[in-house]
């Protein structure tokens, strides 16, 4: 079992979005109500996301719209976590991105110069339009010396239509191009859920992560030491959780089943 302590006496909260408070568009049953909780009780709480694509000002926007009211700076995205570790490393603050206005935005904010000259870093997000030539210059770079980082390991992702190609598949063909794997900063990897903490100015033994998904929300969950709420809203259905060797300290049905015990 995962850390088990009363969530009531946990003082922050950390859950992903899809799967737990939305799915598409749409909100989870639950998931308003306990956005309401926290907001009223100024509880300190971020939303996490694999997303690189979009910016948290976005997804607060298409959140909102559904009837969720999170301000933009309760989201945290495998760009704007990317952006934060980018920031405490050492060397020129110069990347060249290949990913979408989440990751670009994010990285800029970062106090980054984006270039195609000799840069530190080349960073690797969720991108659409990756063209031959974009590719040819990461793979150049990275020979030529440019630190490889990923936003996330996602090999796929949903998209109009169907399944579409996500982060970990284009890195897989920049690593089988260079023989150089990329440093990945979103989920499963502490390191995302230790920098959201740090955001919110939350220790891990008082904070709850709520996911739907065993092989990224709740083992990073654990691995950073927080009690972790698996909901069956997502991709995990519970005869699953008995094929990992892991498991979270609690599973519920949804979010509104955690709010009467939050009271």
């Amino acid at each position: 079992m995962g850390v088990v302590r009363d969530p009531r006496d946990l003082k922050s909260w950390l859950t992903d979005k899809d799967g737990v408070l939305m799915e598409g568009d749409k909100p989870i049953p639950g998931a308003r109500e306990l956005i309401d909780h926290w907001n009223e009780r100024e509880t300190p709480y971020l939303v996490l996301t694999n997303d690189s694509v979009q910016t948290p000002r976005d997804l607060a926007a298409r959140m909102n719209w559904a009837g969720l009211e999170v301000p933009e700076d309760k989201i945290w995205t495998s760009a704007t976590a990317t952006a934060a570790f980018l920031a405490n490393q050492e060397g020129n603050k110069t990347a060249f991105v290949l990913g979408e206005a989440g990751l670009t935005t994010a990285v800029h904010e970062a106090g980054f110069i984006l270039t195609e000259h000799a840069p530190e870093f080349v960073v690797l997000g969720e991108t659409r339009g990756m063209s031959f030539e974009q590719a040819t210059v990461a793979i150049r770079l990275i020979l030529g010396g440019s630190r490889f980082i990923a936003t996330n390991p996602d090999m796929s992702g949903p998209g109009n239509g169907g399944v579409v190609p996500a982060t970990g598949a284009f890195a897989a063909m920049i690593t089988a191009a260079t023989g150089r794997k990329p440093y990945t900063v979103g989920k499963p990897n502490p390191m995302m859920f230790r920098s959201a903490l740090n955001k919110i100015h939350a220790h891990s033994e008082t904070t709850g992560m709520i996911g739907d998904t065993m092989t990224t929300d709740i083992v990073a969950g654990m691995e950073a030491g927080m009690h972790t709420v698996l909901v069956l809203t997502g991709s995990t259905r519970k005869e699953d959780v008995g094929r990992h060797p892991f498991r979270p300290s609690r599973i519920l049905d949804s979010v509104a089943d955690l709010l009467p015990m939050l009271d």
